[in-house]
């Protein structure tokens, strides 16, 4: 809530209906005065630490942590490029599970293959044929006839490296070129994911608030009011 007390005003028409005149307006935070601020920083990493989110930390308990204030958690947020908390923190180990079988309707459909991921092939000579961790899917193939002055194909797995014959052809299906990527571990991976953030380093904390205090400051404009007021135009005045 911090965040808010740090947003100007705006004078907003009144959702009254029978209002009538120019004096029928609301103060409302306008959560849409936006700068180039946060973008602008979270380009110069030298400013950042890296994080992992932990089961059961917010961003509240995160800002005690790092700054000593709960208030603060809008810097983790902003910090973090998150613009929707409920779909952008990761939930906890144990939650994974429902999560994944509520979004997905049964165990069926949350144990389906969503794509393949391709495991690394190295020649003789350790040069790479075939990079690792590219989506593809089940019918993708190594055209093999190319590469057959090669002596030899190692295709590098979690299993060890498996040695893969001369021929004409790698399909998945065959020589397991791609690995299976369930719906069920694509949501895994993408929550472990979203654990990783970039935290603004102490140091620079206070000259971010001040920085961010005078960017979301209004500009004298037909608008304007004073620095944190400005009004917009009652479009449902009665003529």
């Amino acid at each position: 809530m911090g965040y808010f007390r740090e947003l100007p005003n705006i004078l907003y028409q009144s959702p009254l209906v029978d209002k009538n005149s120019t004096k029928d307006y609301i103060a409302i935070k306008n959560i849409f005065r936006r700068s180039k601020l946060v973008e602008s920083l979270r380009n110069n990493v030298s400013l950042f630490n890296k994080y992992i989110i932990k089961d059961g930390d917010r961003p509240d308990t995160i800002a005690n942590d790092l700054y000593g204030d709960s208030t603060l958690d809008y810097v983790v947020i902003l910090m973090a490029g998150i613009t929707n908390i409920t779909n952008q923190w990761p939930i906890s180990d144990s939650q994974i599970y429902d999560f994944v079988k509520n979004k997905y309707g049964s165990e069926i459909e949350m144990n389906n293959i969503k794509y393949y991921l391709t495991q690394e092939i190295v020649d003789s000579e350790n040069r790479q044929i075939l990079p690792p961790d590219i989506i593809v899917d089940e019918h993708f193939k190594i055209d093999g006839s190319s590469l057959r002055y090669q002596n030899r194909f190692t295709l590098k797995s979690e299993q060890g490296n498996i040695q893969l014959d001369d021929k004409f052809e790698y399909t998945v299906k065959t020589d397991k070129i791609a690995i299976p990527v369930t719906n069920f571990t694509f949501e895994i991976l993408e929550n472990e994911r979203k654990r990783k953030i970039d935290v603004l380093r102490i140091e620079f904390l206070q000259q971010f608030i001040n920085d961010l205090r005078d960017v979301v400051r209004y500009e004298k404009n037909v608008a304007y009011i004073s620095s944190n007021l400005a009004s917009t135009e009652n479009t449902n005045i009665i003529p």
